[in-house]
């Protein structure tokens, strides 16, 4: 339906596996919406099952952005996804829908909201190769210290177990741009945002019951047709949850019970981090149990929308 807010947008937040892009589905088809993607995974071409992709089906009935936008072998970071996303929010307002921003990596989610200016350093293969090499050596602790040398503050703000990101930051450093943090602008949106929460047993289970179902999917094989095509297992894309420990298994180092437990437990690792990024504390979300949330959400949006309308007309806007 239509709303007469200026710049609205819909985030969708939470945990993985909580159900989110199944709400933003049935918001978006009764709110009359389309989805842009915050999955840091999703963007990969030829990665549909283990990133949780929507549907073919899904992607028919409701248009999605900023999915398959690269290669598994193209670099992607946070300043494509800042400008790709952006520029899916103008499209989906032009063409008179409501957009909803929906994902779980909350690096990408908060760059949009909070209008992150993200340091145009464009990735250097070579340099990054090198310092792969230096941390296969010497461990990821010597590449960690190179970053403090060049730029203490930021390695104060890096996870130092977090290879790309220290390397990310160590680039940024080189071109004398400082990444202690991200400068911020306003973006000026209408924002109204929804968690999906779950207590962690009941997380873990359905973590656990999913991947069994992305296995009895066909995942195994879509590993091993990227890895046929070439796609190295050492590429970002292919470290991600799943995709590491399956890669592992068909090269012969670990077995298929070991890489499926090992990604049961870095996917309950995964979320536990996500919480990190979106605290059960922070005021601007809007935190509804995972399960029974569509009456609640539909209730909390119809609101927010009636109440927009009526500063709407009470201002002249």
């Amino acid at each position: 339906m239509p709303t007469r807010l200026s710049d609205p947008l819909v985030v969708i937040l939470g945990p993985t596996a909580t159900g989110k892009s199944h709400l933003a589905m049935q918001l978006a088809t009764k709110f009359n919406g389309q989805i842009i993607s915050a999955d840091s995974r999703q963007v990969y071409s030829s990665m549909d099952i283990g990133t949780a992709k929507p549907s073919h089906a899904d992607q028919q009935a409701i248009p999605h952005h900023v999915i398959n936008v690269v290669d598994p072998d193209a670099s992607f970071g946070l300043q494509m996804f800042k400008s790709l996303a952006i520029e899916a929010y103008r499209n989906v307002k032009l063409d008179g829908n409501l957009p909803f921003l929906v994902g779980g990596t909350g690096q990408y989610m908060w760059a949009v909201l909070e209008g992150w200016q993200v340091p145009d350093v464009p990735p250097n293969e070579t340099f990054r190769r090198r310092l792969e090499t230096l941390a296969a050596e010497s461990g990821v602790d010597a590449v960690f210290e190179l970053l403090a040398s060049v730029d203490n503050e930021a390695s104060d703000k890096v996870d130092p177990r977090n290879l790309r990101r220290i390397i990310r930051a160590i680039e940024i450093a080189r071109h004398g741009k400082r990444n202690s943090g991200p400068r911020t602008i306003d973006p000026g949106f209408d924002n109204l945002i929804i968690g999906l929460k779950m207590d962690r047993q009941r997380l873990y289970k359905r973590i656990d019951d999913r991947v069994d179902e992305m296995m009895a999917s066909g995942w195994l094989d879509e590993v091993r047709s990227l890895l046929a095509r070439g796609y190295d297992s050492c590429l970002a894309s292919m470290t991600g949850v799943g995709y590491r420990e399956l890669s592992a298994h068909i090269h012969g180092d670990i077995s298929l019970d070991e890489a499926v437990t090992k990604t049961k437990f870095r996917t309950h690792r995964y979320a536990r981090q996500q919480h990190a990024w979106f605290r059960a504390d922070d005021p601007r979300i809007r935190w509804i149990d995972a399960g029974d949330e569509m009456d609640l959400a539909t209730t909390i949006l119809q609101e927010w929308l009636d109440i927009s309308d009526r500063q709407v007309d009470n201002t002249g806007r």
